[in-house]
């Protein structure tokens, strides 16, 4: 999970499901998986377009992105040639990861703009910010000039035909007196311009039940980050439906959620990675959706 933070710090799931599975009704497709190419980060900058196209043939539909840069593109790809790998694939990117600490801290907008274009190029739906830096989540205020600045970043993004979106880890569950910094962040953002993406696996390794959380807060966790625990070992992570994480309960809160878009993520393999992206996405798809 380390590996994760540190990436982060150095790069700076439709009306048709729901004629099936009325506690659906928010998701694009019954059947639609996408998946956080961080899952395959050790394969993917040595051979972008036969990785892509391994996701594809697994049968993924949808990807997340994460490390874009405006020097290195997506895994060396600009932007449109990025896109055209994602058609010849018969894929879509609705949501990309953007590390945005530095306009948090200091509200230069150049960076963020950089990573709006691409993302709008790309084709995505939403901006999402992956992780906070230390020194911008000390204390409860801190939590709200990050709110400020997500409602800010929201309005540029809004501007594009994006939304931003917020993915957490187990920090923001942290207590700060009678609330955490997700539930300020929760409260202090305009939900017409700030969307969540719950990350399953961290609210539950951080003791908190995603169901609470989509009760108290309806509509705003419109993607998750599927990905299981190991029962022996909370900070590994294992094939979905494998593990610890009481999905099926999860996901018939999906509808309170808000949820569009379900993405696989996995961390770390104990089988060979096509192999244990394919059979967590067939999981989800036959025991899930």
């Amino acid at each position: 999970m380390n590996s994760r933070r540190t990436f982060i710090k150095q790069a700076g799931i439709a009306a048709a499901a729901g004629l099936v599975l009325p506690s659906f009704a928010c998701v694009k497709s019954s059947k639609v998986v996408g998946l956080q190419l961080y899952s395959l980060r050790e394969l993917l900058p040595q051979d972008p377009r036969g990785v892509i196209a391994k996701v594809a043939a697994a049968g993924y539909k949808e990807v997340e992105t994460y490390g874009y840069s405006a020097e290195g593109g997506f895994w060396g790809l600009d932007p449109k040639s990025f896109k055209n790998l994602l058609i010849e694939n018969g894929l879509t990117a609705p949501s990309g990861h953007y590390g945005i600490d530095k306009y948090i801290q200091d509200g230069n907008e150049e960076e963020l703009k950089s990573f709006i274009a691409a993302a709008s190029a790309i084709g995505s739906e939403y901006l999402t910010v992956p992780y906070l830096g230390d020194a911008l989540r000390q204390n409860a205020d801190d939590y709200k000039k990050v709110a400020a600045k997500l409602n800010q970043a929201g309005a540029l993004c809004k501007a594009s035909g994006l939304k931003i979106a917020y993915h957490n880890h187990d920090f923001e569950l942290k207590s700060w007196g009678e609330t955490t910094g997700l539930e300020i962040m929760l409260k202090e953002t305009d939900p017409k311009l700030v969307d969540f993406e719950m990350d399953i696996y961290w609210v539950v390794r951080s003791g908190k039940d995603p169901i609470q959380l989509f009760d108290a807060y309806p509509g705003r966790f419109t993607m998750w980050h599927v990905k299981d625990m190991d029962k022996a070992n909370n900070e590994k992570n294992i094939e979905v439906g494998s593990g610890g994480i009481d999905y099926k309960t999860i996901f018939k809160g999906a509808k309170k959620a808000g949820l569009k878009h379900a993405i696989m993520e996995q961390e770390n393999f104990d089988m060979e990675p096509y192999a244990s992206i394919t059979q967590s996405q067939n999981y989800i798809k036959t025991e899930l959706l």
